[in-house]
């Protein structure tokens, strides 16, 4: 989680103050971070960002950040580029552990090959320092529940241009030799 330039959204949380019990942490997106969130996911709008997070101590040394995000956007219609409203809610759950934690480190058998399980659950992300931006996280699991192609509702495409059949037809590459042939 290393970022060379500063997060359009940020929240850091200091590794060393989160305690075995978790804190209730409630996150809101001021008017300049909708706008730089808006710029990074390349929507004309974010009307709002808000999240209610559950942050604690997972295992020994790692972190577990748990909670939903929710959030409203205007992207641009991809048939008519009309104003599209959409709602965002999204669960949040991601743990964190130091780099180099054995926490942090994929199973796999003795060939060598990784055991990986698409039902369950993610390996925990690294972090470096004592700080992780749960800014960050947030925003991430937003970008991923963003749809790519907004349509406004009862819209659809209409009559295309498509080639025949005929214009699909691969030229007989002999065709030229059949006319040599009756001189």
């Amino acid at each position: 989680m290393t970022q060379e330039t500063k997060p359009a959204f940020s929240y850091p949380v200091r590794v060393g103050h989160i305690s075995a019990n978790p804190v209730s942490v409630h996150l809101s997106a001021n008017e300049a971070e909708r706008r730089a969130l808006a710029a990074l996911w390349k929507v004309n709008e974010v009307g709002s960002l808000v999240a209610d997070l559950q942050i604690g101590r997972w295992k020994k040394d790692g972190v577990k950040i748990k909670g939903e995000v929710r959030a409203e956007l205007v992207q641009s219609c991809v048939v008519t580029l009309d104003a599209v409203e959409a709602e965002i809610v999204e669960p949040v759950e991601a743990i964190f552990v130091p780099e180099g934690s054995r926490l942090a480190r994929q199973a796999d058998n003795d060939g060598g090959e990784m055991i990986l399980d698409p039902g369950g659950p993610d390996i925990p992300d690294t972090f470096s320092g004592d700080t992780i931006d749960v800014g960050v996280v947030v925003s991430e699991h937003v970008a991923l529940a963003i749809d790519p192609y907004p349509r406004k509702e009862g819209v659809v495409f209409g009559e295309r241009i498509e080639s025949t059949a005929a214009d699909d037809k691969r030229p007989n590459p002999f065709a030229v030799l059949k006319d040599l042939k009756k001189d």
